[in-house]
């Protein structure tokens, strides 16, 4: 039997550790990228000796696979990959590939806001109290080249719409869904149905007794469970009702109850402020609880937790006004809770590449908290025309030394300036962590010369 032909069209992190499984398993593999590989992963494809090829994509080589693994950040879209699926090559993501050769149990977490953060915690949760558990998918190290060794029991996956679109029989053990807004709709045909369809796919190989965890003032989560009545155990997550099984916050107190275990702790006890972090922590704490994570170890993980940079980071505090970094808040649903958070007068740095932005969410948290808008972005007249009547003061720049500046002068002692974009950072920077570098760094020469 002549050796199975197996494509990676990307060469990222993900591409690269499917390439590297690929050959382990036997595979004939060809690496493809359009761009430039990394340094470290064209090194990795020449040790193991795997071919590739970087700037093109050779599309006789390509559709002569048998099976192709595509980067998530390659839309389906894209004519290349229509042809594939029109001649009948699957098409898959890393997650699904690897998931075929682990023994491990499965936490799946996605969600349009919180999924770092509750996969990072729920990972931290279940290491600290002495499981055998990786971390994979959308953050961290590459999932298939774990699974090379296989030595993990559990993993714990960051999964985004984009992974999920190209998973078909993964299985997951414990699936989280935190909540489904807006987001990436110009992947989506800019229906918001065929996004809430993507992330829907968690639960497509849900069996009775696994556990679904979701948050339920999510609307769009319960429209769509109405709809499909999965069968599945549900651990629903409320900011506004007790639970029988589940997760409330109640008087500032997060509370857990499955079958087995309870918790309670305050959430002014936990180093995660704000409601979207009440969310992130109830659902990290029941997936622990799912897993059999003891009550004691889940208590003390949650103390020592540090969350990922540009989540609501602290960064720095010039004259008595405190600067903080949300530049991971690329949509406006991830703004919406970080102004919820502030507790003093903002100044709320925001801008980039509109992803089809709607702002009407933030009408009443803007008028409560936002003394000043700066706009730090290429193209900002959606913004300004939007707030225009809402927020006093809007100013206009390209620069965040000057974002920052301006913040400066604006505030006052005790107010707030913060960096949430609501927009993707591609117009100015190279990525979110970029942009919220950049932002940090500024703050820091403030610190200096305000010495």
């Amino acid at each position: 039997m002549s050796v199975q032909k197996v494509v990676v069209l990307g060469g990222g992190e993900s591409g690269v550790g499917a390439a590297l499984l690929a050959q382990a398993k036997g595979f004939d593999v060809f690496l493809s990228d359009r761009g430039a590989l990394k340094e470290s992963y064209r090194t990795a494809l020449q040790t193991a000796g795997i071919s590739f090829e970087e700037g093109q994509h050779s599309e006789d080589r390509i559709l002569d696979a048998s099976e192709v693994i595509k980067s998530p950040g390659i839309p389906s879209t894209v004519p290349l990959v229509q042809k594939l699926r029109e001649q009948g090559t699957p098409v898959i993501s890393e997650i699904e590939f690897a998931a075929r050769y682990t023994k491990a149990r499965l936490i799946g977490i996605t969600g349009s806001n919180g999924k770092t953060t509750t996969t990072l915690l729920t990972y931290h949760l279940l290491k600290t109290a002495g499981f055998n558990v990786g971390l994979a998918g959308n953050v961290g190290d590459s999932f298939a080249e774990q699974v090379i060794a296989d030595t993990f029991d559990y993993f714990v996956l960051e999964l985004s719409s984009f992974q999920l679109d190209d998973m078909y029989d993964t299985h997951l053990d414990v699936m989280v869904l935190l909540n489904i807004t807006p987001d990436h709709l110009d992947r989506y045909g800019y229906s918001f149905q065929n996004y809430v369809d993507s992330k829907f796919r968690i639960l497509q190989n849900a069996r009775p007794d696994d556990d679904f965890i979701y948050f339920n003032e999510s609307q769009p989560i319960l429209d769509e469970l109405a709809k499909r009545n999965p069968a599945v155990n549900r651990l629903p997550i409320s900011l506004q009702t007790p639970v029988e099984e589940g997760g409330c916050l109640t008087n500032g107190t997060l509370i857990t109850k499955t079958k087995e275990h309870s918790i309670s702790v305050s959430q002014a006890e936990t180093p995660l402020r704000g409601p979207h972090n009440a969310i992130n922590m109830l659902a990290a704490i029941l997936a622990a609880q799912s897993v059999g994570a003891s009550n004691d170890a889940i208590l003390a993980g949650l103390k020592t937790f540090q969350n990922a940079a540009h989540r609501l980071e602290p960064a720095g505090t010039v004259s008595g006004i405190q600067f903080i970094n949300d530049s991971k808040a690329t949509n406006v649903d991830s703004v919406y809770y970080a102004l919820s958070s502030m507790d003093a007068p903002t100044i709320w740095i925001a801008g980039g590449q509109d992803k089809g932005n709607d702002y009407s969410q933030l009408d009443e948290v803007v008028r409560q908290k936002v003394k000043a808008l700066i706009c730090l972005g290429v193209d900002n007249h959606k913004l300004v025309d939007y707030f225009g009547n809402t927020i006093s003061t809007i100013y206009e720049t390209q620069r965040v030394s000057d974002a920052v500046a301006k913040g400066l002068e604006m505030g006052q002692p005790g107010d707030i300036v913060l960096l949430s974009p609501a927009c993707a950072s591609f117009d100015l920077f190279k990525n979110y962590e970029d942009r919220g570098n950049q932002f940090k760094a500024a703050v820091k020469n403030l610190m200096i010369s305000d010495k």
